[in-house]
């Protein structure tokens, strides 16, 4: 790997991971990742903001050696999750002097997750300051961007932002710069909604925060970097609003056919009352593309049979996932079918009272579906039309 320039002693130093699919063994990272070190000289001082994944340990220490770094003053870990700080015990015992800079709460979890000692830390509070030299570093705690530990760390003369997690994306790319704007903004999307969804309200108010800062250049801990800061901010702007779009998720699995004809006959009804549907196969989807789609959605549908007495387990499963990653989707059905009895329509709408979504009265029958039931579903595609059209937050035509 080869270190890149941002600017004038300001350096990439993190690694590109070309092959990674799994994050966390949870999130698939279908074009890779990146982990974002950045080296700051200043004219007394050199700061390394974040450092890689332990994988990648051997190219961070390559980079910093072929800088021909002889100190380090200070390591900045703006969150503790081990992609960030797995490689800090590697680079304490390069550079030994080094002291780590971070808040309390990241303090106490490093100091858990990799057993460092009181004395390598460097306590700081929101909005204090470090001085280089020539340079200043402010540090910005930001709770909830995802782990309630996180920071962002501003270079005040340089005028950059390395915000973390927060404004990043899984997207492995030998430009250090976004160039490849709509390919990189699906990145960010999809990590915005497997990431920070959740915290939508969180986030808000610390993009107000931001828009008081003065940003030339956004350097997030995973993927490009932005040089068009506006373009990103104004994303995170409208994915963390409560506008939503004129749009169905239709999340679904089929048995033996009978919820597959009744998915394809609400797909028509819907389309022909002029809502967007975005369908997903839960026996063969990307639940990274799943979890992008709810970012703007108005509706969610789960189609499901009944296994025994419940939900098939992908159903289920993708059920949990919008119940955790609660989007700002008004409104939520169901539908399928079942053999003799069962608890389907309990179990998901229980799963779903962690959002706000409010349940239209779900279309579940028994069997093969009969006239009477695709009557019942377009009374269902009626409705959710009718709330679409009399929701001022939902777009229409977007």
């Amino acid at each position: 790997m080869v270190m890149r320039q941002l600017a004038e002693g300001i350096y990439w130093v993190g690694a590109i991971d070309w092959d990674r699919r799994l994050f966390d063994a949870l999130i698939p990272t279908p074009e890779g990742t990146s982990y974002n070190a950045y080296l700051i000289q200043g004219s007394r001082k050199t700061a390394l903001i974040d450092t890689v994944d332990p994988s990648k340990e051997d190219e961070l220490l390559a980079n910093l050696k072929a800088l021909n770094i002889r100190s380090i003053d200070y390591i900045i870990p703006n969150h503790a999750e081990q992609d960030h700080s797995g490689t800090i015990g590697r680079v304490l015992a390069t550079y030994p002097m080094a002291k780590l800079v971070t808040n309390e709460k990241c303090r106490d979890l490093l100091q858990r997750l990799l057993l460092l000692p009181d004395e390598v830390f460097l306590s700081i509070q929101d909005g204090e300051t470090l001085d280089l030299g020539n340079r200043t570093l402010e540090f910005l705690i930001t709770p909830w961007v995802h782990w309630p530990e996180t920071m962002l760390t501003y270079l005040r003369e340089d005028k950059i932002l390395f915000p973390c997690d927060f404004l990043g994306s899984h997207y492995a790319a030998s430009d250090l710069f976004a160039r490849n704007r709509h390919t990189i903004y699906e990145a960010a999307k999809r990590y915005f909604a497997e990431i920070m969804m959740p915290f939508r309200g969180s986030i808000r108010g610390h993009l107000e925060r931001l828009s008081h800062f003065e940003i030339r250049l956004i350097a997030p801990s995973h993927g490009p970097v932005w040089d068009d800061p506006k373009f990103i901010l104004d994303a995170y702007a409208e994915w963390t609003s409560d506008r939503m779009k004129d749009e169905v998720v239709l999340a679904y699995v089929s048995m033996h056919g009978s919820t597959q004809r009744m998915v394809d006959h609400l797909i028509d009804a819907l389309i022909s009352r002029g809502v967007t549907v975005r369908l997903f196969n839960l026996t063969v989807t990307d639940l990274g593309e799943l979890a992008k789609s709810l970012v703007d959605a108005a509706t969610v549908v789960v189609g499901t049979p009944t296994i025994l007495f419940g939900p098939h387990p992908a159903a289920l499963y993708a059920t949990y996932l919008v119940s955790v990653l609660k989007p700002k989707t008004a409104y939520a059905s169901i539908i399928g079918s079942y053999g003799w009895g069962g608890k389907t329509v309990k179990v998901i709408t229980d799963m779903l009272s962690t959002t706000k979504m409010e349940l239209i009265p779900p279309v579940v029958v028994q069997g093969y579906p009969k006239e009477e039931d695709f009557l019942s579903l377009n009374a269902l595609a009626d409705e959710i039309a009718k709330r679409h059209r009399e929701n001022p937050l939902i777009q229409k035509g977007v």
